[in-house]
């Protein structure tokens, strides 16, 4: 008999259960901050700015990824306002918590009197190792996975260990585990940006454009997968083209798209496509523009900390 993995971690008498979705988000939230506050010691940023920057992006996030769900679905809340509240009954999303996350980032960071690019691509390969561990908290959650696949495919085409192939067995049925392609994706992403951080020719803003990039092209053929996709009524024409552009999901992973309760247009899949376009664009754009004089590898320097150094020296003078 197949073992599905408990997706309570432990509980507090009978009153409280922790999840490991909650823990596992958590983790990966701290795994971000390490890694933000690792590089920005280079910088000689203090570690408290990137922890209070994570105390502001947190909820700015939660708040963006339920408004960005309840609007998809307003049909679902517009009778009844109340339950956009509850978020312990799901619908987040994470186009939605990344909207909301640059906001709170951008006036937190300005209110420091840091560049809001030199910050944001200090913070790029955080947001995807808060993506590579919080996805597995979907797997422990058997949610977001794809469409129906066979168990020989997991185990002897994929070579997946057998707690993987169990928990995407779901009352019966086997399922793309679309949770593991975006981690992995994602890991392959973060290794890039690494490699990417160190070369002379970035650019301020870019690493953080070429995050974008990469998570847009992933996130674009793995949600093809998904059956939980929001989804809405667009013309022929543009499903037609989305189809063809994640066609090549059909032989690499011998799969076909997910299926969808309501809509022919994914979401997601097109958000991706803009936010891909649009990374390229504005890359190009503060490059012709001369917006991007300053090199990754440039000091950073807070105006308001040069203020008061220099209102200090003034005084002493």
């Amino acid at each position: 008999m197949d073992l599905v993995l408990n997706r309570v971690a432990f509980s507090i008498g009978d009153l409280i259960s922790v999840k490991w979705y909650g823990i596992i988000l958590a983790l990966g939230a701290l795994a971000g901050l390490a890694l933000a506050v690792w590089e920005g010691k280079r910088y000689k940023i203090v570690p408290d700015f990137f922890m209070d920057l994570l105390l502001i992006g947190v909820p700015s996030a939660l708040v963006g990824a339920r408004a960005y769900y309840v609007i998809f679905q307003w049909d679902d809340y517009k009778n009844n306002l109340w339950n956009i509240f509850k978020v312990w009954e799901g619908g987040i999303a994470i186009y939605g918590a990344l909207i909301g996350a640059i906001i709170g980032a951008f006036f937190y960071i300005r209110a420091k009197g840091y560049s809001f690019w030199r910050i944001a691509d200090i913070c790029a390969p955080s947001l995807l190792a808060g993506q590579i561990i919080g996805r597995w908290g979907n797997f422990m959650n058997q949610e977001a996975h794809g469409g129906p696949t066979t168990e020989s495919f997991l185990r002897h085409t994929l070579h997946l260990p057998s707690f993987i192939v169990n928990q995407m067995n779901i009352d019966g049925v086997y399922y793309h585990p679309t949770f593991l392609y975006e981690s992995l994706w994602n890991l392959i992403g973060i290794l890039i940006l690494f490699w990417l951080r160190r070369r002379p020719f970035l650019r301020a803003g870019e690493l953080f454009m070429s995050y974008f990039i990469w998570y847009a092209i992933g996130r674009f053929y793995i949600e093809g997968l998904r059956t939980d996709s929001l989804a809405f009524n667009g013309p022929d024409w543009l499903n037609s083209f989305i189809q063809w552009l994640w066609s090549p999901m059909k032989g690499l992973l011998q799969a076909e798209a997910g299926s969808m309760s309501y809509g022919t247009v994914r979401t997601s899949q097109l958000v991706a496509i803009f936010a891909f376009i649009g990374a390229i664009a504005l890359i190009v754009i503060r490059r012709k523009m001369g917006y991007a004089k300053e090199k990754y590898s440039d000091p950073i320097i807070s105006t308001k900390i040069q203020k008061n150094t220099t209102e200090v020296a003034a005084e002493n003078d």
